[in-house]
């Protein structure tokens, strides 16, 4: 038996990882957090971070830390760029079966519950990203978890303290991985539980005082260190990327209190109709006075974080992602109680894969008038991988019910990862991979590079080169300012006037900008394009 589960969790492993290496860096997000420990190494300062040579206090260090030490083990790879972020990702799966055990949860619940995060689109999709939030959500998850088995075991005090101990630690890590948001969190989320408890004596058994020093001594030293060096960080940490960014639309992100209500129904799409008859009391079973309400804790949890997330000012779609590891504890007993549930996963969580791969498909050709044989290539892979599980099911239907819910979580997560492959190939622009290699050959170590009217994350990661940035602010605008680099000195005109005196330069250019350049007679000749950029060269 031990022999079959260690089996199924290094299967499962393998099968989120397989594609780290064979898919590029999407755009924002991957080729930022690919980037900036690209500097950290470069640069041999891992202090301060930088994003095309930049500053950039955005986020706290801890992921680019980690994806630096392993550029410095393994080089610099798509693979190490992604392997901690989803690895983590990977994590929270095993995490959730370990916590439905340590809390009493039998052996089948806790494989339920780990297979209804395996099977998640919206965890298995997002988890596949080079991001912030898998780092987070990991660690989030971490002392939430030992934060209700700490509570659970208040009758032995040595135990309860050091299960107390492992949450602060893991809030600690939390916070350097996505900031000071985990204490409101956590915070919110504890006073619910309290106001509808009234267990005030939770409050004796958080064990503060070396609670706070193990925080403390997990936070501070990056804190003082980089407020030391750069004087600037904690009103444009602290006021701007916290508060102001709760309060204010200073981000551009503006999206509908409801923003996240179709994210959640995709999440929880393969349990649908699975809590019909859903009661907290029927899912917490028997309890004794006094005794801490994990599942309860945990759904308060789940609401606290949406609704203030809800009530931001400021939303991306990764932001619910702590949500679903104790989302999936929550539903896993209900699940279980339900003998048509694994039916309804098996053909939504197969459905919704073969939905994917259609649409893919479908738009690829909408937009470029025939689909890429690679991108179609793997369309039919998942696919067949959907088509084959399910008459492999249908042979061996006589299996344990476990044992099919495990069967499920592999090929949901082998189906997705195909289907990242198959996007990949479908819109290769969402990468600066193609158009670097283009044009690698015409860059010599002397040549001047240029990024006009845009910035594409992943070109400097391509380039192993920050770019010179004209005609374009975003999220570079805190660093440009710290670097005396002002609108007026950083505008096309000026742009115009370098490139008029470069005798070995290549622009990456945003195509409206380059129509608008080329009447106020930019030279240069094109040597490659995409969706996104124009590259012109001088030589």
């Amino acid at each position: 038996m031990r022999a079959a589960s260690a089996g199924w969790w290094l299967l499962l492993g393998v099968l989120w990882l397989a594609n780290l290496p064979l898919r590029p860096l999407f755009d924002p997000d991957e080729g930022r957090y690919a980037e900036i420990p690209r500097e950290m190494v470069a640069s041999g300062d891992w202090v301060t971070p930088t994003l095309n040579d930049l500053k950039y206090f955005e986020k706290p260090p801890l992921q680019y830390w980690a994806t630096a030490a392993l550029y410095r083990v393994f080089g610099v790879h798509e693979w190490t760029a992604r392997l901690y972020a989803t690895a983590l990702g990977f994590l929270c799966i095993p995490l959730v079966f370990a916590f439905c055990r340590r809390i009493g949860y039998g052996t089948d619940t806790a494989v339920i519950a780990a297979t209804l995060l395996a099977i998640n689109p919206y965890f298995a999709i997002t988890g596949q990203l080079n991001l912030l939030d898998q780092g987070f959500t990991f660690f989030l998850s971490a002392a939430l978890f030992s934060f209700v088995v700490a509570q659970r075991e208040h009758g032995a005090a040595q135990r309860s303290r050091n299960w107390m101990l492992l949450t602060w630690a893991a809030l600690g890590l939390a916070v350097l991985s996505k900031g000071v948001v985990t204490l409101v969190l956590a915070g919110a989320t504890l006073a619910g539980y309290l106001a509808v408890t009234r267990d005030l004596a939770l409050l004796r058994r958080l064990h503060l005082r070396a609670g706070l020093a193990l925080f403390a001594l997990v936070t501070v030293p990056w804190f003082w260190l980089v407020q030391s060096r750069n004087p600037e960080f904690f009103q444009f940490f602290f006021v701007r990327e916290h508060v102001e960014r709760f309060l204010t639309t200073i981000h551009d992100r503006i999206e509908p209190f409801w923003y996240f209500l179709p994210i959640m129904l995709v999440a929880l799409l393969p349990v649908v109709g699975n809590w019909r008859r859903w009661r907290l009391a029927k899912i917490e079973g028997e309890r004794t006075p006094g005794e801490f309400r994990a599942e309860l804790f945990l759904i308060l949890w789940c609401a606290i974080v949406f609704v203030l997330f809800s009530c931001s000012q400021s939303k991306l779609a990764s932001y619910v992602l702590p949500v679903m590891p104790p989302l999936a504890v929550v539903l896993a007993r209900v699940t279980q109680a339900q003998p048509s549930a694994f039916g309804r996963a098996k053909w939504i969580t197969v459905g919704f894969l073969l939905l994917i791969a259609a649409a893919l498909a479908f738009f690829g050709w909408r937009r470029m008038g025939s689909v890429p044989a690679s991108s179609t290539g793997w369309a039919l892979l998942a696919g067949l991988t959907c088509i084959g599980y399910v008459i492999v099911e249908r042979l061996r239907s006589r299996r344990t019910v476990p044992h099919r819910w495990r069967g499920l979580a592999a090929v949901s997560i082998a189906g997705y990862q195909i289907l990242a492959l198959c996007y990949a190939a479908t819109y290769p622009a969402r990468s600066g991979e193609e158009i670097v290699a283009e044009v690698a050959g015409s860059i010599r170590p002397d040549t001047k590079l240029y990024s006009v009217g845009q910035y594409r994350h992943s070109l400097s990661f391509y380039l192993q080169r920050p770019l010179e940035v004209y005609d374009y602010r975003g999220e570079l605008d805190f660093g440009m300012h710290q670097a005396g680099r002002t609108d007026d000195g950083q505008n096309r005109d000026n742009f115009l006037d370098c490139w008029q005196g470069e005798a070995n330069a290549i622009a990456f250019i945003d195509p409206r900008v380059y129509e608008l350049l080329t009447a106020a007679g930019m030279p240069g000749r094109v040597v490659a394009r995409d969706a996104h950029s124009i590259v012109v060269a001088r030589s």
